[in-house]
Parts: structure tokens; sequence; C-alpha cells
């Protein structure tokens, strides 16, 4: 009786399996600079990976200042060892405050997904001055 009781379940789990994958969807992993970091250096670009490869030329990131103005370079791109990761280079010389960056993606499999976060660039500290001189 357990004989013919494996193929159905092994039926059932593919069905489930199939559409828990066709319902997939990109989704922000992790991303350089961090969602909500405060860097002392302002970084050349943004990268950004997420949970499934996505098409590049349907996908965008953007970055903006706090005044709304885009300070990236809109060259969005593949990261070119991973598919799941995209990147946009930054206007050179960000001053010190906060951005937003604002992504958009379309995953392999068609579905568009999108989402921002913000992270900050601090004031560059000052190299403490020796008083004494030699």
């Amino acid at each position: 009786m357990q004989k013919p009781l494996i193929p159905f379940v092994v039926a059932v789990l593919s069905v489930i399996a199939a559409v828990a994958r066709v319902e997939a969807h990109a989704f922000l992993v992790r991303a350089e600079p961090r969602v909500g970091s405060k860097v002392n250096k302002a970084p050349t670009e943004v990268r950004v990976w997420f949970s499934e490869t996505v098409q590049a030329g349907v996908s965008s990131i953007k970055v903006f200042d706090v005044s709304g103005k885009q300070v990236d370079k809109k060259d969005t791109h593949s990261d070119r060892a991973n598919r799941a990761a995209l990147c946009v280079s930054l206007i050179p010389a960000l001053t010190p405050g906060a951005y937003k960056v604002v992504w958009r993606v379309t995953s392999a499999d068609t579905h568009v997904t999108n989402g921002d976060f913000r992270f900050q660039i601090l004031r560059a500290q000052r190299a403490a001055v020796s008083s004494q001189a030699r």
C-alpha cells in the first residue's frame, strides 16, 4: 500500500514546487552602501543584490540627494560575476548628507518588484593636528 503512495506524494510536491517557482519575485537581499548605513567616504557606486536573477535592460537603480536631484550616472548595469546584482555609478564627490536609492527590477520570470532605501554620507572627520612643533 505504501508503494502507490510514493508517486502521489512526489507528484504533489512537484506541483507545489512549480507553483512556488512561478510566484517568485526578485527582492532586495543586500546593498552596498548598506541599507540605512552611515558612511564616512562617498561611494563611487551603489550595488544591490537581489534574491534571484534580474533583467538589467529593463531594471533600474536611481540615487537622489535630499533636494530630489538625481546623483547617479544613469548607467544601471549587471554585475558581471552575479546576474542577481545590479550596479549604478555615482557622480564624483558626493557631499555629506542623506541619499535615497530607488530600485525597480524585472526578474528572469518577468515579475516586477520595486523599493527604496536610504544611506547617509557623514562629514569627514578632520585629523587631529598635534600642537607640538618639532
